[in-house]
């Protein structure tokens, strides 16, 4: 199991404290620290992973619950995938595509499952230009996470399931996707893997 590099500065000073304080001579005191040192590891674990799903399937860009599958007004589909504390937060790309934008926008710290979320918290728009169309990917934090971290860059190609970011402690990743190009095989309430489950399968062209 990979632990990523961004557990450092909330897992050392977790771990001085914990042997500081048994080299004192207070284990019972340095058990809590320790016990902080694993749950920090334990979220910012990374699994590796490798789908075994149809290469015209889109897969989950998140781990955790699927809590919105939306038809819009503009064309696309919306899904939203709500990650708690307990989940892994790295995010992975849904589909094979060559970055075309990554855009950061400011913003509030409202609980991720909130409608409003998705336009008023703070979040990172990337934007993939994938075989049938364009397809987005928007990490957004929460009421907890206050730190979001993008991998994308503009030009850069990933394929489906590479890493793009992750969020830290509880957050919410959105993906749109043209509409009359897929068929929806997610529904809300389903349990999804980043990288593993399928949300949505391009359609066979006539």
């Amino acid at each position: 199991m990979i632990i990523r590099e961004e557990a450092l500065p909330f897992a050392a000073p977790l771990a001085v404290a914990a042997v500081i304080l048994g080299v004192l001579g207070h284990p019972l005191w340095g058990a809590l620290p320790a016990a902080g040192f694993l749950c920090v590891c334990a979220f910012f674990r990374d699994p590796c992973r490798e789908s075994d799903a149809a290469g015209d399937v889109l897969t989950s860009p998140a781990d955790g619950k699927v809590i919105k599958v939306e038809p819009l007004e503009d064309g696309r589909v919306l899904i939203s995938v709500f990650m708690s504390v307990f989940n892994v937060h790295v995010n992975r790309a849904p589909c094979d595509g060559e970055v075309l934008g990554v855009h950061y926008t400011p913003g509030k710290f409202m609980a991720a499952w909130s409608d409003k979320a998705s336009l008023d918290n703070e979040q990172v728009r990337i934007t993939l230009k994938a075989s049938r169309g364009t397809v987005e990917v928007v990490q957004i934090a929460g009421l907890i996470a206050r730190r979001i971290v993008c991998w994308a860059r503009r030009g850069r190609s990933f394929g489906r399931g590479e890493r793009i970011g992750l969020i830290r402690f509880g957050s919410r990743v959105d993906i749109y996707i043209p509409a009359q190009e897929v068929e929806i095989l997610s529904a809300p309430g389903q349990v999804a893997r980043a990288g593993l489950t399928p949300l949505a399968r391009w359609r066979a062209r006539s």
